[in-house]
């Protein structure tokens, strides 16, 4: 029988009236699945499409377990592939430990570890940390892991991409053997699958969908558009729509790309509406911008996949992938962002011809086609240029490579083409070497 009510779960009452401040009444599937294991102590894994309440689902029975502060040395840690996704964890303990003396300390990269470590030093019950700061304030002498009695891994898909695997490896021999595991992931790849074999003991296997399935709340369109300034004349035409564009995020896959975004659009609509977030914005202007976007002081956030995980806002109305990702999984926490909490939302994609091998392979790993739309007749479609033509040739020529090593190349093809059907090249003259003609003797 389904648990309907968080009352259900016996929390204690400073852990509900938390949670019913916080406006949650019914637990999510993920919640009603994964809470009950955990609160018994059993290792979990658990497979959950982002914006599902998953950071809830380990949160809350982690503080019915350790239930008060005690000593000075963490209980609990929780590993983030992100700072972004580490501060909102950080958050959700704060809001549903507001009403116990349980203490958290968030811990990563970007800043220097002072006032991090004098946190740490004024005693500790949860961390939450990135790998890498994890590792380098245990190396250094500021944590202690002999009272850890629980490792959670959040989003280890996430971490398996960013090349955290040796960093997760080295943290699993500093921490105690005999403790709860419980790992988290959107999707299953071969590397999680690797991870969670070193990391769970008989696990309880937790799935609340298909893997990878985008939330059910997310209307997917695509358009197929042949240029970078096409993309830009169609997002301005979309943009156009203010009743329902309220709130949106702009995905693109690098930090040129979001800069040159953010460059036409605060020309087009203002600074005081936009902001952008990369890995080469400073710590604190992404906590600002992060903050603007949540509170609605600002409508548009561009941003590359650093945001995708983490970033955990209501009433997102659009994400626009104005670039298709190159890591497909990517494609689920983009379009995550809205469609939160059981509302409505819309995933836009810009997909130009070297990207649809990606949205290939994302029909594939989200197993539906994304419908397509024509780009309406009132956006003006310009000539592709000849270095984009040409990075986009290499881009489709390289895909060709990776599925097929024996591919050598377009132009290759072509040359080869022509020698089978012997017919002359460059307009009739036959050329040896260096391409220079032959000469006939006299």
């Amino acid at each position: 029988m389904q648990q309907r009510t968080f009352e259900d779960f016996k929390f204690n009452k400073q852990i509900l009236n938390a949670i019913e401040e916080a406006g949650y009444t019914i637990p999510t599937p993920i919640q009603q699945k994964a809470i009950p294991p955990i609160l018994a102590g059993q290792d979990v894994m658990g497979i959950a499409q982002t914006g599902t309440g998953k950071t809830a689902a380990f949160v809350l029975p982690l503080l019915m377990n350790l239930k008060y502060a005690q000593g000075e040395d963490a209980r609990a840690l929780i590993l983030s592939p992100t700072r972004e996704l580490a501060m909102q964890i950080e958050e959700n303990i704060r809001q549903f430990a507001k009403y116990t003396d349980l203490r958290a300390v968030v811990l990563y990269g970007g800043l220097g570890p002072k006032t991090q470590i004098a946190e740490l030093e004024k005693g500790v019950d949860i961390i939450v940390a990135s790998p890498g700061r994890f590792l380098d304030l245990y190396l250094a002498g500021n944590i202690v892991t002999k009272s850890l009695k629980v490792l959670v891994m959040d989003e280890a898909d996430k971490m398996m991409d960013m090349g955290f695997i040796s960093k997760l490896h080295r943290i699993l021999e500093v921490v105690p053997r005999k403790r709860q595991n419980l790992l988290f992931s959107a999707t299953m790849s071969e590397l999680v699958h690797k991870i969670s074999g070193d990391f769970l003991a008989f696990p309880t296997i937790v799935e609340v969908s298909e893997q990878a399935t985008p939330a059910q709340t997310v209307t997917q369109t695509l358009y197929y558009v042949p240029n970078l300034k096409t993309k830009i004349n169609l997002l301005q035409h979309l943009l156009k729509d203010d009743e329902t564009l309220l709130r949106l995020i702009i995905f693109c896959k690098t930090k040129t790309v979001a800069d040159n975004v953010f460059s036409f659009l605060e020309r087009k609509y203002g600074a005081e509406n936009i902001r952008v977030i990369h890995a080469n914005k400073g710590q604190n202007t992404r906590i600002n911008s992060i903050n603007a976007f949540k509170e609605g002081t600002i409508r548009i956030l561009v941003a590359t996949d650093v945001a995708a995980r983490g970033l955990d806002v209501s009433n997102v109305s659009h994400v626009i992938n104005f670039d298709v990702p190159i890591v497909i999984e990517d494609y689920v926490h983009r379009i995550g962002r809205t469609g939160r909490a059981s509302q409505t939302g819309d995933a836009i994609t810009f997909c130009n011809p070297a990207e649809e091998y990606y949205i290939r392979k994302i029909e594939k790993l989200i197993r539906q086609q994304i419908p397509v739309l024509d780009i309406p007749g009132e956006v003006f479609i310009e000539k592709t240029g000849f270095e984009e033509r040409q990075a986009i040739a290499r881009e489709i020529d390289a895909q060709k490579r990776k599925d097929n090593p024996d591919f050598s190349g377009a132009f290759h093809e072509k040359k080869m083409a022509n020698q089978r059907t012997n017919k002359p090249q460059h307009g009739g003259k036959r050329y040896i070497g260096k391409q220079k003609p032959v000469r006939k003797k006299r």
